[in-house]
């Protein structure tokens, strides 16, 4: 079917929105056709002039079904930065599953990710729409770093990954909000779990395990890995059953490296209070309104902030150490992840798949040789036979 539009960028009038507009703007081929959406039409207004691009503005509103699945059926791709999710994203992934429409997003939101599987996996399975969640931090570093690291490992054999996170930088706003979110329905977040893993399919002749870890020192990074429990191990386990490159029997630990152990001791503690916290009303509203959606840090910031992610595999008696490399991880590169992956959903030569995939399983080479060439590094650093 012949539609509009490649790519239409929906919430572009927020803070990472409007950095992926930037984005966008500036590295859509020549003659991409593109539009932004949103439901008000004078802050698009602005948006455009601010952009200097001559594009059509779309009013859709998650409010207003009609309205998004007129944008789904009018679009090749869909990308959506409107959080958090779980309040404002499921109207546009059904009409985007419902249309065979493209969809991309930058939640971190497990039940979110859970119940969109469970509602729209299979409809989308039949129309042909490819549902990629997570396509910021998290969790393409960690996604597709694993990808990376599977491919210098021996093919067919049990293999064993490990991802240690380093950043510096500031926590977005509408991640803050999407934590809190998370944090406050934790029972429910569980539950949408548990139902999700009855619901895939059985791996019949394979294992795939995304385990927690144990808190401790690596000392080839000299710092101290605590287990960091984001939705990036379920992402990467998810992308290990879907590729049969990962091995026979596949398990992966993700961690955050500190170098001092008192501050990880903080970290977690910090943790702990939070998720306590966010389930109490009137802390929980309290909290949401230290930093909201929208708000981010001045351009000098962002060009100071950075994140480093180490990946330790072996398996065949051969071990190899590999570093995904990038600068601010909570805007300036997330915004450039998400719009790659538009632009590689839109037009690139891809693997057949569709329902919810991964960015590993949908885009595998295309998206790693995009970000690479977009200055986000994928490096060996390490072997040993």
């Amino acid at each position: 079917m012949e539609r509009s539009y490649d790519v239409v960028l929906m919430g572009g009038t927020g803070f990472t929105g409007g950095l992926t507009a930037d984005y966008l703007a500036s590295h859509l081929p020549a003659d991409a056709r593109w539009a932004l959406a949103g439901r008000n039409l004078s802050r698009l207004e602005a948006l455009r002039d601010r952009l200097g691009v001559d594009v059509p503005l779309l009013r859709a509103d998650a409010t207003d079904p009609d309205s998004l699945r007129e944008l789904a059926a009018s679009s090749r791709v869909v990308l959506s930065t409107v959080g958090p999710y779980l309040d404002h994203g499921e109207p546009l992934v059904a009409a985007c599953a419902e249309a065979g429409t493209d969809y991309a997003d930058l939640t971190g939101e497990p039940e979110f990710v859970d119940q969109m599987y469970l509602k729209y996996h299979a409809r989308a399975t039949e129309t042909g729409a490819r549902l990629v969640h997570c396509a910021g931090f998290d969790s393409i570093p960690h996604d597709l770093g694993v990808y990376f690291t599977v491919r210098q490992l021996p093919a067919g054999v049990p293999l064993r990954v490990s991802g240690y996170v380093r950043v510096n930088g500031r926590i977005s706003g509408g991640t803050y909000q999407s934590v809190i979110t998370v944090a406050s329905r934790a029972r429910q977040m569980a539950e949408a779990h548990r139902r999700r893993l009855r619901a895939e399919p059985a791996q019949e002749a394979r294992r795939v395990r995304a385990l927690p870890g144990r808190p401790h020192h690596n000392a080839g990074l000299g710092a101290w890995a605590m287990p960091l429990p984001t939705i990036d191990p379920d992402v990467v386990r998810r992308s290990a059953a879907a590729l049969d490159s990962y091995g026979p029997d596949f398990s992966y630990s993700h961690f955050v490296a500190l170098k001092r152990l008192p501050s990880a001791a903080a970290l977690m503690a910090g943790a702990a209070g939070l998720l306590t916290a966010a389930r109490i009303p009137p802390v929980r509203e309290w909290l949401r309104g230290r930093l909201s959606s929208g708000e981010g840090p001045s351009e000098a910031r962002r060009a100071k902030s950075w994140f480093d992610v180490h990946f330790a595999g072996e398996g065949g008696g051969r071990k190899v150490v590999t570093r995904v490399r990038g600068g601010d991880p909570g805007y300036g590169e997330t915004a450039k992840m998400l719009a790659e992956t538009g632009m590689a959903l839109a037009y690139d030569d891809l693997p057949k798949t569709a329902g919810q995939v991964t960015t590993a399983e949908a885009m595998g080479d295309a998206l790693l040789d995009r970000l690479q060439k977009a200055g986000i590094t994928f490096t060996v650093v390490g072997r040993r036979e």
